[in-house]
């Protein structure tokens, strides 16, 4: 499916005037590859395409979700996790209370890594951990916590790598087991959560586009993994910016493996790989 500048243009155009939404800041490559994908599944010209988002409310919304990416897995980059692990979380040990926001949280496998590995670390009980998402189906998701086994079997080595093994001492070992924290029934192929860890986190619907902190406190971690990989610099400055301000001070912001920050926001903050601390 060949789409042209100008179907992009009139795409944006067309949802930010009969919509809530716009993605005229999102890349224009990741835009014309979920477009193309969206015009072949649904079996329709472009043409049709804005005409229904002109009328049809539900349908905008069905097609905001599918542009939209959702990926996610259990311990997604063990590197990353293991920073957190011994060098950003032991640092919290004698805080009240620690604020966390996965911003961009689609299914919610990040979100249970990161309160599984808070359970093991003893600092489940003064964490307070928030999601959001521009999807409202994968926040159901989130707060039902059931996964497909067969999918998601191979994350089970990321759970070993960032919660049983230390890779800074191998002799150092933790025989945590699975069922301490979700129960695998391979039957009906799933992988289901455990209700302490469902009933731990806060949901809400939040565009990065226009939408500010929807949870009005301040955060001590935030999560943005693989969402600014599809925005143009101009909103990744614009969402750079919401993060710091409400960041505190030595706050961190977590981005993925394949995103960073340039500019001038990024003086405000030291790079330790793909953890971002805010400066003082």
């Amino acid at each position: 499916m060949n789409i042209s500048e100008e179907d992009i243009t009139l795409f944006n155009l067309t949802l930010r005037k009969y919509s809530d939404y716009d993605f005229s800041d999102y890349s224009e490559k990741s835009i014309r590859r979920r477009l193309a994908k969206v015009l072949v599944d649904q079996r329709m010209e472009i043409t049709k395409l804005l005409a229904l988002i002109k009328r049809d409310k539900e349908f905008t919304e069905q097609i905001v979700k599918d542009i939209t990416v959702n990926t996610t897995e259990l311990f997604r980059d063990p590197e990353v996790w293991h920073m957190l692990r011994f060098r950003v979380l032991p640092n919290y040990k004698g805080h009240k209370k620690i604020n966390i926001w996965h911003t961009g949280c689609s299914t919610g496998q990040e979100v249970y890594s990161m309160l599984i590995l808070l359970n093991e670390l003893n600092l489940f009980e003064k964490s307070n951990v928030y999601a959001s998402d521009i999807n409202s189906d994968v926040l159901d998701k989130t707060l039902k916590g059931v996964y497909k086994y067969r999918f998601n079997i191979n994350y089970l080595d990321n759970f070993d790598k960032v919660i049983k093994e230390n890779p800074y001492n191998f002799d150092d070992y933790n025989d945590v087991p699975y069922s301490k924290y979700f129960t695998i029934d391979k039957v009906k192929d799933t992988i289901t959560m455990h209700k302490f860890l469902r009933d731990k986190i806060s949901c809400k619907k939040q565009d990065l586009v226009k939408d500010e902190n929807v949870f009005y406190r301040k955060f001590d971690i935030i999560f943005c993994r693989n969402v600014i990989i599809y925005f143009n610099h101009k909103l990744q400055n614009k969402v750079f910016h919401l993060f710091h301000e409400n960041l505190f001070n030595s706050g961190h912001l977590v981005l993925g493996k394949q995103e960073t920050m340039r500019g001038g926001i990024s003086g405000n903050f030291e790079k330790h790989g793909q953890i971002y601390t805010k400066k003082r």
